[in-house]
């Protein structure tokens, strides 16, 4: 045991990040005076201290880098946090499970010919940008699978982010480990009865937008939105692992079960 009580383990250096509010600065300072810290990039483990929106901000920076990511909710929702607690930190971060994410990337080209990339942890969403409702097409693996979806947007989801904006659009919950991405729509007019696909992990999604310049559509992947888009390309990104931490008994796959039968 060392002085502190804790177990030894392989996370002697950490990192904290804090939201910016007041309560999250105040139990950064007093971990940092606690457990000391170091510089992000010099990390065993990086331990973010907000909500899930710190989260995100969390893992698109460190994305690539193979850092673990502990959160403790300091924020409001906490979905992908644990329970905030100062004592025995280290022992808590070594005793906890990982989860394995991935990433989806999408690549889009607007109505001016410019091209973008971004990737999103949680889904990539077209939606329309002004009053006129969004004409779309879908393929699939190069294959048309709808030729006119009438909507006010249509959303991919990862399995982790399927509690996120994709629950609210009334799309499926996917369990964390699942090789599936959900395709859903957003409050779609025609064809009035379609709810969405659930797609192989492996698939890759082109989303074109018809009568685009009368009737202008944005993506957005987390957070990063691009305006007046004319062809969106999704897939998964296999390539990009994101290792999140939570205590043992919460997991983010146990967390993601309970919220299949509402609790």
């Amino acid at each position: 045991m060392s002085e502190s009580g804790e177990t030894p383990n392989n996370y002697k250096k950490l990192a904290f990040l804090s939201s910016g509010t007041s309560e999250a600065d105040g139990a950064r300072a007093r971990l940092v005076a606690k457990y000391g810290e170091v510089a992000p990039e010099e990390a065993d483990c990086i331990v973010a201290l907000g909500g899930d929106g710190l989260m995100l901000r969390t893992l698109h920076r460190f994305m690539g880098a193979g850092k673990p990511i502990y959160g403790m909710n300091r924020g409001s929702v906490g979905f992908l946090m644990n329970e905030y607690r100062e004592s025995a930190l280290r022992k808590r971060i070594a005793e906890s499970k990982p989860s394995i994410i991935h990433p989806l990337l999408m690549r889009a080209t607007n109505t001016h010919g410019d091209e973008f990339a971004a990737h999103a942890i949680n889904e990539v969403s077209l939606l329309r940008q002004s009053s006129q409702i969004a004409k779309l097409r879908i393929l699939v693996n190069g294959q048309e699978r709808l030729p006119e979806l009438i909507t006010d947007g249509v959303l991919v989801a990862t399995p982790a982010g399927s509690t996120a904006y994709n629950l609210s659009a009334n799309g499926p919950i996917l369990p964390l480990d699942a090789p599936l991405m959900a395709l859903t729509p957003i409050s779609a007019f025609r064809p009035r009865r379609w709810r969405g696909a659930l797609l192989p992990d492996a698939a890759k999604v082109r989303l074109e937008v018809l009568e685009a310049d009368k009737r202008p559509v944005s993506v957005v992947a987390d957070h990063d939105e691009f305006r007046d888009a004319l062809q969106v390309d999704v897939e998964m990104d296999h390539r990009t692992d994101l290792i999140l931490l939570h205590d043992a008994g919460h997991s983010l796959e146990e967390r993601i079960l309970r919220e299949q039968f509402g609790y």
